[in-house]
């Protein structure tokens, strides 16, 4: 496999990855209800002070090294996550909110980047069309499948970081371009 970690593995990039990953992870369990008595509700705390100041601050950091496409990733996901936290949406409110989020998401999915990193933007974009779907039309089922959709996400960045830090393969081998081509290098 490629040990590809030059991009996104310097120690701002994988600070704010492992926000991103345990806000991510948090909020995901919390739709699930996987753990009895945990909800959504309970990942509130952390997507404020993880998810929102850390993740924020992370981005700020990243904007001052140079890193355009982190920075704009850290900060907005940070005041979003911030926003998510303090606000009381419910409702078809919740619903545009997360509407809204799943829109920068699917932004920061496409801008390109590593493959990890466009991997969790793309799985918490599904993630949030579910919940903004399920706070529409008042469904459990599809409020626990984005659930499991921002887990996998928080999976995903939380690998990204850890990958950066211990030298992990962080990009999927390239294939050949066809029969009896063979890849150099």
């Amino acid at each position: 496999m490629d040990k590809d970690v030059s991009a996104g593995s310097g120690i701002t990039t994988v600070a704010g990855r492992l926000a991103l990953g345990i806000t991510l992870l948090a909020f995901g369990l919390g739709h699930t209800a996987v753990i009895d008595g945990v909800s959504a509700a309970d990942a509130a705390s952390i997507a404020q002070w993880v998810g929102g100041v850390a993740l924020f601050a992370a981005g700020l950091l990243s904007l001052r090294e140079g890193d355009a496409a982190g920075g704009t990733a850290f900060t907005v996901l940070g005041a979003l996550w911030f926003t998510w936290a303090v606000s009381d949406a419910a409702g078809n409110g919740a619903g545009v909110f997360l509407l809204l989020f799943a829109l920068v998401a699917l932004s920061l999915t496409l801008a390109g980047g590593d493959q990890l990193g466009r991997g969790a933007h793309g799985l918490f974009c599904v993630s949030l069309l579910l919940l903004a779907i399920a706070a529409f039309a008042d469904s459990d089922g599809l409020a626990k499948a984005g659930g499991w959709f921002a887990v996998a996400a928080g999976a995903v960045a939380w690998y990204a970081a850890t990958a950066a830090l211990a030298h992990w393969p962080t990009a999927l081998p390239r294939r050949a371009a066809g029969r009896g081509v063979t890849a150099t290098g």
